[in-house]
C-alpha cells in the first residue's frame, strides 16, 4: 500500500520480489488527500495499472479508509513494505504496530529494493519533474509518457497561476 505519487521503479521492484512470494500480490493505491498528492488519486490508480500490466498475478486496487479495513474487505492478512533506508524503518517499524494494534492477525512483511533502485522515492521523482528534468531512469517505462503529459499540463497551469499571483511591480521589473 502506498500514495504512489507516482509509482516508481523502486516501487515495481518491491512488487516484482512480493510476486516471488506470494501467490496474488494487490497494489492498493491510498487516496491520501492530506499529502496533496501531485497526481489525482485515479490517475495515480492508473498509472500503477499500466506499470504492473505485465506481472499476471498483480491488481491494482485504490483505496480510502483504514489499511486494515481495506484489507479484510478483501481477505488480506498480510502487507508488503518497502524499506530503503534505516530512515524508513523507523517510521514503517511504527506503522506496523499501529495495524497489528487495529488487527492482531494482521502481519508487515518489509522487503528491500534492489542497489540501484533504493535512492528512489516519489518525491525525488516529484521534485525531478518540477523542474523538468528526466525521469526515464527514475519510473517504469510504460508510464512515462502519460507522467510527462501530466505533469506538464500541472506545470503550466502553475506557471500560468503564478503570473497572476505575483505582485504587480514584480511583474513590471521583468
Amino acid at each position: 500500500p502506498g500514495t504512489f505519487d507516482p509509482i516508481t521503479n523502486g516501487h515495481l521492484d518491491v512488487i516484482i520480489r512480493a510476486t516471488k512470494i506470494f501467490d496474488k500480490v494487490i497494489v492498493a493505491v491510498a487516496k491520501s488527500d492530506s499529502k496533496q498528492p501531485m497526481f489525482a488519486h485515479e490517475k495515480r490508480i492508473e498509472m500503477a495499472k499500466e506499470a504492473v500490466c505485465e506481472l499476471k498475478n498483480v491488481s491494482v486496487l485504490g483505496f480510502d479508509n483504514l489499511l486494515v479495513d481495506f484489507a479484510k474487505s478483501h481477505g488480506i492478512n498480510t502487507v508488503i513494505r518497502g524499506l530503503r533506508a534505516v530512515s524508513d524503518f523507523e517510521y514503517e517499524l511504527q506503522i506496523g504496530y499501529a495495524n497489528a494494534a487495529l488487527w492482531d492477525e494482521f502481519e508487515t512483511v518489509y522487503l528491500m529494493p534492489s542497489l540501484n533502485n533504493a535512492f528512489i522515492s516519489s518525491s525525488i521523482v516529484r521534485s525531478v519533474l518540477r523542474h523538468d528534468g528526466d525521469v526515464s531512469n527514475l519510473v517504469p517505462a510504460k508510464i512515462l509518457k502519460n507522467l510527462k503529459a501530466e505533469s506538464a499540463c500541472k506545470l503550466a497551469r502553475n506557471r500560468i497561476n503564478l503570473k497572476f499571483q505575483m505582485p504587480r511591480s514584480v511583474l513590471a521589473a521583468h
